[in-house]
């Protein structure tokens, strides 16, 4: 798979021998997590999967080219929570609100359409926690300070999530991903995942609205590709 390069990106970031070893850890527990977790995500996957397949034609899961760890681009997978239709029979731009499906809703409420990432942990994609994996097309509108992100794994929850990502601006939520970077540990990660599970729970501002309408554009390209 290619890697994408930002023309300002380097890995000169240094970590202190403690954030290093503890890194080290992280990927073993990410493994060791990732395996418990397989059988009960997958029920509550194939529940999922049936549900949004007798609901709306096209795949149960869906992948998108994300950068990840030192900018080289992977496919994070998520359970597909939309229609694949991106028009109506009279040709109108469908919005998200309309093309999101009753399975779909339910799956991001819970963030049961997050669970098929434990493939791109278990890969060494992902990690649990980390910064969350913008667009590729996102690369070139960070600044030199906010390119720390990629010097760790991106995450399936992140210090972003957890300060109301919903309510940030695409540059708030980089530079937040700056304080975790600078501040990685075992403390702040335990902090992340305890007040993501209350978030789950609370359902309150588990959406990460960074990529809506996003989805359709991709869908559309990836056809296009078919076609050609």
């Amino acid at each position: 798979m290619s890697e994408i390069k930002h023309p300002e990106y380097n890995s000169a970031h240094r970590f202190t021998a403690k954030q290093k070893s503890y890194i080290k850890v992280k990927r073993f527990l990410d493994c060791v997590c990732a395996i418990l977790l397989l059988i009960p995500s997958a029920i509550l996957i194939g529940f999922s999967a049936i549900w949004i397949k007798l609901e709306s034609k096209g795949p149960v899961i869906y992948k998108q080219a994300r950068p990840g760890y030192h900018q080289k681009i992977f496919h994070i997978y998520k359970l597909r929570s939309m229609r694949t239709e991106v028009r109506d029979k009279n040709g109108r731009a469908l919005s998200d609100t309309e093309r999101m499906t009753k399975s779909g809703n339910f799956v991001r409420k819970t963030s049961i359409d997050e669970l098929p990432q434990l493939i791109n942990i278990l890969k060494g994609e992902m990690s649990f926690i980390g910064p969350r994996p913008f667009l590729i097309n996102d690369l070139g509108t960070y600044n030199e300070e906010q390119l720390i992100r990629f010097e760790v794994l991106p995450g399936i929850t992140s210090w972003t999530a957890i300060h109301g990502r919903n309510n940030q601006t695409i540059e708030e939520k980089y530079n937040q991903e700056i304080y975790y970077v600078n501040n990685i540990g075992f403390a702040l990660d335990v902090k992340i995942f305890f007040k993501t599970i209350a978030l789950v729970f609370s359902q309150k501002d588990v959406e990460d609205q960074t990529t809506n309408g996003r989805i359709a554009a991709e869908i559309m390209e990836d056809n296009k590709n078919k076609e050609d």
